[in-house]
């Protein structure tokens, strides 16, 4: 994952945009913590601000006041948004970055909402921006450990999807056999209903709402729920499989910078190819 435009093709080489740059990118500078840290906070209440107005019981007493609420952080957003577009040397580089999209996306749902109701709930989308803390709190090396989950899904992505067929075939064959078996008169109305309950039973979730009746339906519904317990570890065997070869290969080829997030380096790399920063 890219950093949004922190790397130094992006600073300003001085004046009030460079001090701006500072704050607003610095995350290493303690106005830019503050400054980050104030961020994250207001993106929290933001999003449980959304959560609020969504409970009907909430809303009908406060819905005004948290309308206001949520305009008030849209405006602050797409100041801050501005401001980074402003302050930043080469804007498109941001704009085009995940965090660039990712601001962006954030403050669109409020003014879509004015053309369309509801649309404001996709606010929620402003959690993605929590991921900044990765990088407030220097847990960068958190997300090198992802790349090698990522790999290890990657590599296992041919067997699981092999898995999901076989599952996707099974489940409707017992969806059409619970079908013939039950009928409609236990529930089973027709072929996808069946398909839906052998889905639910396979995976042991249970949901309860329909049930056979017959002593063969119960047989095979047994049967079912004792398969779906060996099906939840198969997909679970492939993936930790692949993470134990990775570790046994040793590690891995991409060494992550902890000031651009740039994790295309080889393992013995020493310096950052991109900032200059040194690798630990």
């Amino acid at each position: 994952m890219q950093s949004d435009a922190e790397n130094n093709a992006d600073r300003p080489r001085s004046g009030f945009r460079r001090k701006m740059y500072e704050v607003i990118f610095g995350h290493e500078t303690p106005s830019g913590k503050y400054f980050d840290i104030t961020l994250l906070l207001a993106i929290v209440l933001s999003v449980f601000a959304v959560m609020l107005e969504s409970v009907e019981s909430i809303s009908n007493v406060h819905h005004d006041t948290l309308r206001v609420v949520e305009w008030v952080f849209t405006v602050v957003f797409t100041l801050e948004y501005l401001c980074r577009i402003y302050c930043s040397e080469n804007p498109k580089r941001y704009m085009r970055s995940f965090f660039g999209i990712v601001d962006l996306l954030a403050i669109v749902p409020t003014y879509l909402s004015l053309v369309l109701v509801g649309s404001q709930y996709f606010i929620v989308i402003r959690a993605l921006r929590i991921l900044r803390m990765f990088r407030i709190l220097k847990m960068t090396r958190f997300i090198g450990e992802s790349d090698v989950l990522l790999d290890a899904l990657i590599a296992s992505r041919h067997k699981i999807t092999v898995f999901v067929i076989a599952v996707a075939n099974l489940v409707l064959i017992i969806g059409a056999l619970m079908h013939l078996i039950e009928g409609p008169e236990n529930g089973f109305s027709s072929i996808p209903m069946g398909i839906y309950w052998a889905i639910v039973t396979l995976t042991t979730v249970g949901y309860g709402d329909i049930a056979p009746a017959t002593v063969i339906g119960k047989t095979l519904a047994s049967a079912v729920m004792i398969l779906g317990y060996g099906i939840i570890a198969v997909p679970t065997g492939i993936v930790t499989a692949e993470l134990t070869r990775s570790k046994d290969e040793g590690p891995s080829r991409r060494t992550r910078c902890s000031l651009c997030e740039d994790g295309n380096h080889d393992a013995d790399a020493l310096f950052c190819k991109s900032c200059g920063k040194a690798l630990r």
